[in-house]
């Protein structure tokens, strides 16, 4: 059977939780594992599970996560963690708006369904990236969160360059740019499996923070030079 919807897991040893992940995916719903470079078996447990293996050992998130969405092949592209802390049960839900024409692109707003699920650190960087989102677009967004669904060959048209952690944002500023319609629904957001690479740290959230301002800067300066 033809998958609907192509879901990319960006991966970098995520092991542990790649069967409870794949596991879980609905039907109709493909997964390809981009591996990023992992030092454990997560290429041949992806592998074991039934998911397409994608190897991009240019690290980062966005290189990783671009070369997903080269690979995907299904008329909905969808984007998920592959730590755990996200269920892929509610691609459904993130997905349903894109595949009944009312979104062009989904947002999965995370809610905290454990503790130490959200680092607190992590949820205010994330509170001042949305305000800093809304007052650049105009879009009441609260959460620029790792699940999200748009259509494949649209957001290949895009032509997205960032390779780190600003691609999620790349990709909502020039969709917005390009006038998409673009919504949030709510998704449950677990503690994740493992320890984490980027927002379960002050160090990897930083980077994050560093590599979206840069791109809000040139937003605002584009903008300002029309």
């Amino acid at each position: 059977m033809t998958a609907l919807v192509d879901v990319v897991f960006p991966c970098l040893d995520e092991e542990q939780a790649l069967p409870w992940i794949l596991g879980r995916l609905p039907a109709g719903y493909r997964a390809i594992v981009v591996d990023n470079g992992s030092t454990d078996d997560s290429a041949a447990v992806a592998r074991r599970h039934g998911a397409l293996v994608v190897s991009e050992p240019r690290r980062g998130f966005g290189s990783a996560a671009h070369a997903g969405l080269l690979a995907a092949t299904s008329p909905i592209v969808a984007f998920c963690d592959a730590d755990g802390s996200m269920d892929p049960r509610d691609l459904e839900r993130v997905t349903a708006p894109v595949i009944a024409g009312e979104a062009d692109l989904v947002l999965g707003r995370r809610r905290p369904s454990g503790r130490g699920s959200w680092p607190v650190h992590a949820r205010f960087a994330n509170l001042a990236l949305a305000g800093l989102i809304r007052a650049r677009t105009g879009l009441r967004l609260h959460d620029l969160g790792p699940m999200r669904a748009t259509d494949r060959a649209a957001m290949v048209a895009l032509d997205l360059q960032d390779r780190r952690s600003g691609y999620p944002l790349e990709l909502v500023l020039r969709a917005h740019r390009d006038g998409w319609r673009i919504r949030e629904v709510d998704a449950p957001y677990r503690p994740r499996v493992g320890r984490s690479k980027v927002t379960g740290t002050v160090r990897g959230t930083l980077s994050a923070v560093s590599d979206m301002s840069r791109l809000l800067a040139a937003e605002r300066e584009r903008v300002g030079t029309r």
